[in-house]
């Protein structure tokens, strides 16, 4: 702190957002060097949560065991954790997934994408004084939990998915609760459009704030629907398939600069608005092509010790690309694991998309690259 105020100039003044500011989204410090309220530099200073994924797998004395600790990285989107980290081990050992497990991982995948979207969308509206749009997301999120919670048992941290299927089928309603879900929600949208989506408010302050550029994002590595806000039509359910997702019909929604300059934080809220129509599509088409029949446990292995080798396995999480690098030496514990995950990654790009905005504009953009600090300090 000392040297940053030997090289500022009078008019100058550092203070800190955070690490307990409730719109850092969760315990992250943000050093700001301000002229007035314009931000002439952000710092961001992460590691307050020790989440130590990586080293924890490492220390499991089986495979199967560090499926729990991917659910505490980005912990509002368990399933799409466990989901890219069982695909790593199935690729790893050259499991043939049966087709109903594939089917029912697609949904649940897809209901999570929706319930992330749901506490992204609502907390961002809250950071800007919106504070009903966040009851209604949150009534709506309710109801996959209840979704979760009769075919898991859990409501946040589920380790449903094994290596090669799944722990256990789902209940015998599952079909007709996420029908019934579906049915409800689609409305919802609407309303949720009209209430904070083409609010004058709400675009004022998000329209042209934090604008991102194609080829800024680009370089940044930037994925998911930070990457799409910007105009880039890059999915990896669509541009390099996983699991069964080259089976179902959908879109890929991207920013198109509607309300002000493309790639700024309202191209990146109404991507994830629009995304959940498209998981609503893909879940409509998983149900319909759900086989009645099959063991989810039979590709189970009952001992997990891959040969030497390695893998690197990516899929699209909510936030966006989350890649699992396994590293095996012929041993039941994982020699190495290291996670991509996109929080740090766009956590990283936020100097540059706020040098010049308004103390109050900080706070809308780091709203809307949608953050989860458990995934940051992994």
């Amino acid at each position: 702190m000392v040297e940053i105020l030997d090289n500022i100039d009078q008019r100058e003044m550092v203070i800190n957002m955070g690490p307990q500011h409730p719109s850092t989204h969760g315990v992250l410090r943000l050093e700001l060097v301000l002229d007035g309220e314009i931000i002439k530099k952000v710092t961001p200073n992460i590691g307050y949560l020790h989440r130590c994924f990586e080293k924890y797998a490492e220390q499991m004395d089986d495979y199967s065991k560090v499926i729990p600790y991917t659910d505490r990285m980005d912990y509002v989107s368990a399933i799409n954790q466990e989901h890219g980290y069982v695909l790593a081990m199935e690729r790893l050992l050259e499991i043939d997934v049966p087709e109903r497990v594939e089917y029912i991982r697609v949904i649940m995948a897809e209901l999570q994408r929706i319930a992330s979207h749901l506490l992204g969308i609502g907390a961002f509206g809250l950071d800007l004084g919106a504070f009903t749009p966040f009851l209604y997301c949150f009534t709506e999120r309710e109801k996959i939990l209840d979704i979760f919670e009769r075919t898991t048992g859990a409501r946040l941290l589920y380790n449903y998915m094994a290596v090669g299927g799944l722990m256990k089928d789902v209940h015998p309603e599952f079909k007709t609760d996420t029908a019934d879900f579906l049915k409800t929600f689609r409305p919802k949208i609407k309303e949720l459009n009209d209430l904070l989506s083409y609010n004058d408010i709400f675009i004022k302050r998000t329209a042209n704030i934090g604008v991102l550029p194609k080829q800024v994002a680009i370089n940044y590595g930037a994925s998911g629907p930070v990457l799409r806000g910007s105009g880039v039509q890059w999915d990896l359910r669509k541009n390099d398939p996983y699991s069964i997702y080259e089976k179902f019909d959908f879109e890929i929604p991207v920013g198109m600069g509607e309300m002000g300059t493309l790639g700024d934080c309202w191209d990146r809220y109404i991507v994830r608005v629009r995304e959940m129509e498209q998981s609503l599509r893909i879940i409509e088409q998983a149900l319909d092509g759900l086989p009645e029949e099959g063991d989810v446990t039979e590709a189970v292995p009952k001992r997990i010790r891959p040969k030497n080798g390695s893998i690197y396995t990516r899929s699209e999480s909510p936030r966006g690309e989350l890649g699992y690098y396994i590293e095996s030496n012929n041993s039941a514990s994982p020699y190495r694991v290291k996670a991509r995950a996109p929080s740090f990654v766009h956590l990283g790009m936020l100097p540059a998309i706020s040098k010049g905005s308004l103390i109050a504009d900080l706070v809308a953009i780091v709203g809307s690259i949608d953050i989860v600090l458990g995934e940051v300090d992994r």
